[in-house]
């Protein structure tokens, strides 16, 4: 592993990767085409013993979710419920769900018991290939240790099992688990070079592209910037946000084999972390999408907790921004932290966007003050489990909010989705426990 910076202040460093540029970034904006719904509580959450939030499902190679017997998986991060939501990061473990329907979920308990590295596990992605489970994820922490540490590597587990009866799922191993990719430091920083606030090197997404059938992962990082570089003008405060969409490559197709290439965008002066990069193929174009917060923004940009989006022709770029500025859902101005960690899915023609529920009835600027609160409070404001479904529009480089679905229904194939739209917010927030994004009196669809 390489832990010295390219040489020279004057180093390219984003060499072959698309760029989210200040510019472009400056024009984020809530729009009604972008703002989603206030989320209101489910009658009763999928799992009410653990918090649930980052989720992604069981997928085959082509990107399509996999049905096995009838049955369809999605994975998440799980904590304790009695646990304050702050913490739940610091004992992260990742839990399997099944169903049918796409809306009655069922737990079906903890994916690893022991042996995964690291002492917990965050985001990653999920490939059912010719019977075998491949888990990929992000260990963080190292196994064993006495005091937290956030040292991030991407591994993965293969070995998994499902089997399924008349009246459910199970997912067994045995597992091997091993790690597969660690940043260089030429393309992507180590932690020892990170002057940022946070590092990053997680949140492994697999994909195949249906262009040339190559085999890759996506994942998140961080380009090094020297000091001294001319980056950001030489502005030394701006050069510590340098959050990247990485890449690595799988030469013989192997879902096993990895080796590093350029990333695919940075967000170089823009942004810090751009969380769980993923890649939606629709209409012959290359979505790619990614998460991120409102106090990861460089100093200058007013951007807030949103799914934010780019298109290009191929997988390499050009990538250029979804609504000119990149924001394609953003929390409302009363809701700022309502959801995070949105993932975009194909469901027949149309996106749609699934989430997790976050804090609600809580307005502040910064979650800083949500520890603050008192504890039963601050479970009381944890949603804690899936929220409702975005349907998004899709045209070219624009998106616009259509509505949404229940918590957590995450539609079948087979599944046929109604057209609805509403004139206003309070006649779409009331829609049969759903919300909706309203017509634009002046722009009717």
């Amino acid at each position: 592993m390489c832990s010295e910076f390219p040489e020279g202040p004057g180093v390219d460093v984003r060499g072959e990767a698309s760029a989210w540029t200040r510019e472009q970034a400056e024009r984020v904006r809530r729009t009604d085409g972008t703002v989603a719904p206030i989320i209101y509580p489910p009658e009763r959450k999928i799992d009410p013993s653990v918090h649930i939030w980052d989720t992604w499902f069981l997928r085959n190679r082509d990107g399509s979710m996999a049905q096995i017997d009838g049955w369809r998986v999605f994975f998440s991060l799980t904590a304790p419920s009695e646990l304050l939501p702050g913490k739940r990061h610091d004992v992260a473990t990742i839990r399997y769900f099944y169903s049918r329907d796409g809306k009655s979920w069922q737990p079906g308990g903890r994916v690893f018991d022991v042996g995964a590295l690291g002492s917990r596990q965050w985001a990653g992605s999920a490939l059912y290939d010719d019977g075998t489970v491949y888990l990929y994820y992000t260990a963080a922490g190292e196994a064993g240790e006495e005091h937290l540490t956030y040292s991030q590597r991407i591994a993965m587990a293969e070995g998994g099992t499902v089997r399924t009866d008349g009246e459910g799922l199970s997912l067994d191993g045995p597992w091997t688990h091993s790690r597969i990719l660690d940043p260089d430091g030429i393309r992507y920083e180590t932690e020892a070079q990170s002057r940022g606030m946070i590092y990053t090197f997680r949140d492994p997404w697999f994909f195949e592209d249906p262009a040339t059938g190559e085999t890759y992962l996506l994942f998140e990082g961080n380009t090094p910037v020297p000091e001294g570089s001319d980056a950001c003008g030489g502005d030394p405060v701006q050069q510590e946000f340098n959050g990247s969409i990485g890449i690595a490559r799988s030469p013989t197709g192997d879902p096993t084999d990895w080796e590093l290439a350029p990333p695919l965008l940075d967000a170089v002066c823009v942004n810090q972390e751009l969380e769980r990069p993923h890649v939606v193929v629709h209409d012959g174009r290359y979505y790619l999408f990614v998460s991120s917060h409102r106090h990861t923004f460089a100093p200058g940009i007013e951007g807030f907790d949103g799914l934010y989006g780019f298109v290009a022709d191929s997988l390499r770029g050009d990538y250029r921004p979804l609504n000119d500025s990149g924001l394609v859902v953003a929390n409302p101005a009363n809701a700022p932290f309502q959801a995070y960690s949105w993932l975009a899915f194909g469901h027949r023609e149309e996106i749609l966007v699934n989430s997790f529920f976050n804090y609600y009835e809580y307005d502040r600027p910064s979650l800083d003050d949500i520890a603050a609160l008192p504890e039963p409070e601050q479970l009381r404001r944890f949603g804690g489990t899936l929220a409702p479904t975005i349907r998004l529009d899709v045209d070219g480089d624009r998106t616009r909010i259509r509505d949404t679905l229940a918590h957590g229904h995450i539609p079948t194939a087979e599944e046929d989705l109604p057209g609805i739209w509403f004139e206003d917010r309070e006649t779409a927030a009331g829609y049969g426990g759903a919300t909706a994004s309203y017509v634009d009196p002046e722009n009717p669809r």
